[in-house]
């Protein structure tokens, strides 16, 4: 039974969550796997879920950015989430050296990240 009002909450998520609405799916039995995106000193919140993947956004449905991880670990956890994963957004070669890449999957991002605690 506990499955089903947990595919119900994720079947509700749309692409973008505000944090309003995340604190609603978590004391509802919301279970995601965190992504905490690095692009250059700018980081981006995702949550991985069975329906799909949604950004963090703010009331006015915007993408949210942070300049550093104190202010996500602090947010998400207050929330109860305890931890999440760090990505980097170019984690494909070295132009610098001459070294090239593939771009890497999401799902490769996700496995090979760092991971980071938010209590």
């Amino acid at each position: 039974m506990k499955e089903l009002s947990m595919s119900a909450i994720d079947m509700t998520l749309g692409d973008r969550l505000t944090l309003k609405q995340l604190s609603h799916a978590l004391h509802n039995g919301f279970s995601p796997i965190v992504e905490v995106e690095s692009m250059d000193g700018i980081y981006a919140v995702r949550f991985h879920h069975a329906n799909g993947v949604s950004d963090l956004c703010d009331t006015a449905g915007k993408v949210s950015t942070f300049l550093g991880t104190g202010e996500i670990r602090d947010t998400l956890g207050q929330l109860g989430l305890t931890h999440g994963v760090l990505t980097f957004a170019d984690q494909c070669g070295d132009e610098m050296i001459g070294v090239q890449g593939k771009a890497i999957t999401p799902n490769e991002m996700l496995t090979y990240g760092t991971r980071i605690a938010f209590r």
